[in-house]
């Protein structure tokens, strides 16, 4: 059953709490409700927490949401962050926002599109999911920079991650847009890829902004 924004808020700021920062509750105060709050109050009927005076207690029924939610935001952070390139405040803001959409399996395509990564931006874990087994149990590696390629692989661009726009520019006129198929053809001394008949060769900086889907 999907929870209300202001729900998920307080399941995300009880597992920091209890499962990051080896608290046993969290105060009312901390997680910024009173304890009339109707989104406290849903959660209690859903019987995901505990109320006792002014302390709020993750239950076991509550902690897969729980957990859920933290790994939604904290994906949702590095897509802000990594791919779209928007950081600092506005970056965590605009996070908080999209988490709250990361449902239905949308999440998985996140995580399969940032390659599963285990860390926010900020260094905290990021729950893994089904799909993050899966890749490990398949060795499938998902979406990773061209300078993780070997010499003779190939994949679809992805993304690009450069934020100068005279990079942009210098891979947009290769043909290295998202979609486009290539083919890596040495890793030494730079990293030499052909796009349809044309090869073209970048340095290990620019090499590290192409994301590809590996085939």
């Amino acid at each position: 059953m999907k929870v209300s924004p202001k729900a998920e808020e307080i399941l995300e700021a009880l597992w920091i709490a209890t499962e990051e920062e080896g608290e046993n509750a969290a105060h009312l105060s901390t997680l910024g409700v009173g304890p009339e709050d109707e989104a406290l109050a849903e959660l209690d009927r859903l019987a995901y927490i505990e109320i006792s005076g002014d302390r709020v207690y993750l239950r076991k029924e509550g902690r897969p949401e729980a957990r859920m939610t933290v790994r939604r935001h904290r994906l949702a952070e590095r897509l802000m962050m990594d791919i779209l390139d928007v950081k600092g405040g506005e970056g965590n803001a605009k996070a908080c926002e999209l988490e709250h959409l990361l449902h239905q399996g949308v999440d998985t395509k996140i995580c399969t599109l940032l390659n599963h990564p285990t860390t926010c931006p900020h260094g905290k874990p990021i729950p893994p999911g089904r799909c993050c087994e899966d890749a490990r149990s398949k060795g499938e590696v998902g979406v990773v920079a061209l300078t993780e390629l070997k010499a003779s692989e190939s994949g679809e661009i992805a993304y690009l991650t450069t934020a100068d726009s005279r990079k942009m520019q210098k891979l947009m006129s290769m043909g290295v847009l998202p979609g486009t198929s290539l083919r890596l053809r040495q890793t030494f001394p730079s990293f030499v890829f052909q796009i349809g008949n044309s090869q073209f060769a970048v340095d290990e900086e620019l090499a590290r902004e192409i994301f590809v889907r590996k085939n």
